[in-house]
């Protein structure tokens, strides 16, 4: 009864695993778009970083 369960445990680890990859998206990100820059860089001692 071992084995079968064992063997269970392992179909089930890897049909999951085949659900998640080739499932729907499950993102919830907003579609916003590129936000524009409206500020200025920050300049320490009149120097900067980029």
């Amino acid at each position: 009864m071992g084995i079968y369960k064992l063997f269970d445990s392992i179909t089930r680890y890897i049909s999951e695993a085949i659900a998640r990859i080739f499932g729907p998206n499950d993102d919830a990100y907003p579609e916003i778009g590129v936000q524009p820059f409206s500020g200025e860089p920050s300049q320490e001692n009149g120097k900067t970083d980029w």
